[in-house]
């Protein structure tokens, strides 16, 4: 069923020029029409999804997968600004969500629906033959799904700070991420309400979450606060083990190592899903793929600024409407933090010179290997009173922030440089070996690498959070930190932020 198309009206040429003029776009080469249908599958599911139709000839077909709704606020980005530039484009509802019938199982359904979708997108007379697709976060996830088995009519793909696999983002630390019941409260209640509830119910969010966040067992204080609107939360909490076949639905790792399409990723060093997008991408290059990447100084809700939804547009002009014009001269974009410009260079990590570390005798990191044995640092941690989080890789609240107060509790341990004499660039993934030892075998292990300017104010650049295994037979630790590019200037020192994280 399909309703009539609607031509796109004054007010919605206004947003769409608003968002070209934002969002720095070339000029719009044709108004389009929209109109809502419903895709019935093989499996019996009917997805809602609304179809953007150009006014002009296509120059082909993007597919997007949301749960978050086919509104205004997704449709810009996602729709509009490319059906106004030639482009049509199906915006289609997961399972269970914004009209979609079935049971919304998020991140386990999304292979089998992609696929069947396009099955039936391929009988429709006004399908142009080939498609890109394009989305961030979950709708990047979702084209990860889809290219588990690569339809041979897919052209190209755009996937910003996009999981392949859910399962690692869960439990990959081998703690469990309490981003999801942040996360599990917006798409619960995301239908309730015109815009003004949904604001008001985020903006308790912090209120309304902590005591589950501080809850033992966190299952049962979330069934107490979802009461049922969120049936699936607590399978993902209780299962820790990614071997158990419940995973298995979300773990497309094949789809990366077999993917042949060019593939354009986009990623900030604060996005929690920057380990995977970098995984993603020394992947598809290695293998030869044709792949870009652009990483700004975003957080994940942030990542939309730095040019990349034109590079987005410029993506498909290239590889899906198969024009000559190449603008991309360099196939990686990086923002380096410190000295706050782009980079354009060949590949990441680019080449760099090893620099190591020691903590001397005075407790300053230093290039200095110590002489003797090394010191032994303690600290207490308290499960009751956990060190709290700030900054970094977050779903909510994340980013880079002023963290000089972590350095000042007793409950973490705190290294400092000298000032650096000479401008000092890190690129990549920084790592840091310790030998650790803890009265209670059942830890979680947090190491954070920050700036510290002439006024002692600290800054986080990049970190790594693991659960330490309580039979672990070596007292050694060693882990790698999230990639991150920064240029330190004179006069600016780096600190080692260390904490552990008792369990109860």
């Amino acid at each position: 069923m399909a309703s009539q198309a609607v031509a796109r009206g004054f007010a919605g040429a206004f947003i769409d020029r608003f968002a070209a003029w934002y969002f720095q776009l070339p000029a719009e080469t044709c108004s389009y029409t929209s109109k809502s249908i419903s895709i019935p599958l093989d499996n019996g599911v009917n997805l809602a999804a609304d179809l953007y139709q150009p006014l002009s000839p296509p120059l082909g077909t993007l597919l997007v997968f949301s749960p978050y709704g086919r509104g205004l606020a997704f449709s810009v980005t996602t729709a509009r600004i490319f059906a106004s530039r030639g482009y049509q484009v199906l915006l289609v509802s997961t399972r269970g969500t914004f009209g979609s019938s079935g049971t919304f199982d998020p991140a386990r359904t999304e292979a089998e629906d992609c696929q069947g979708v396009l099955s039936w997108m391929r009988k429709q007379p006004w399908y142009t033959g080939s498609f890109g697709t394009l989305g961030s976060s979950f709708l990047g996830y979702a084209q990860w799904a889809l290219l588990e088995s690569q339809p041979d009519d897919m052209a190209a793909a755009v996937i910003s700070v996009g999981p392949h696999d859910f399962s690692k983002h869960f439990w990959g630390t081998g703690a469990f991420n309490l981003d999801l019941i942040g996360w599990a409260d917006m798409v619960s209640h995301q239908e309730d309400g015109g815009f003004l509830a949904r604001s008001r119910h985020m903006a308790t969010a912090k209120t309304r979450l902590q005591p589950v966040l501080d809850a033992i067992p966190v299952a049962n204080a979330a069934d107490e606060l979802f009461a049922g609107s969120a049936p699936w939360l607590r399978e993902r909490i209780v299962r820790n083990d990614l071997t158990d076949p419940f995973w298995k639905p979300m773990q497309h790792q094949g789809a990366v190592e077999r993917a042949t399409v060019p593939i354009f990723l986009i990623s900030g060093w604060y996005d929690l899903f920057l380990a995977q997008t970098m995984e993603q991408y020394s992947i598809l290059s290695k293998r030869g793929i044709k792949v870009a990447l652009t990483i700004g100084p975003w957080s994940h809700l942030g990542v939309s600024g730095g040019g990349t939804v034109k590079q987005s547009l410029d993506w498909f002009h290239e590889h899906l409407a198969r024009r000559e014009e190449n603008p991309r001269r360099m196939p990686v974009h990086i923002y380096v933090t410190g000295v706050a410009e782009w980079r354009r260079i060949p590949t990441w990590p680019p080449a760099t010179v090893s620099q190591v570390l020691f903590i001397n005798k005075s407790d300053k990191l230093s290039s200095e290997r110590p002489i003797g044995e090394s010191s032994i640092y303690t600290f207490k941690a308290d499960p009751d009173a956990p060190t709290p989080t700030m900054g970094g890789p977050l779903l909510f609240n994340g980013g880079s922030v002023d963290d000089t107060a972590l350095s000042r509790r007793p409950d973490v341990l705190t290294f400092t440089s000298s000032p650096f004499e000479n401008d000092t660039e890190v690129l990549g993934k920084p790592c840091v070996e310790l030998t650790h030892t803890s009265d209670n075998p059942h830890v979680d292990l947090f190491v954070r690498l920050s700036e510290v300017d002439a006024k002692g104010v600290s800054h986080n650049i990049t970190e790594t959070y693991r659960r330490l295994d309580p039979a672990r037979d070596s007292d050694t630790v060693q882990l790698s930190l999230l990639d991150s590019a920064i240029l330190n200037l004179p006069e600016i020192m780096v600190q080692a932020k260390i904490q552990e994280r008792g369990r109860r």
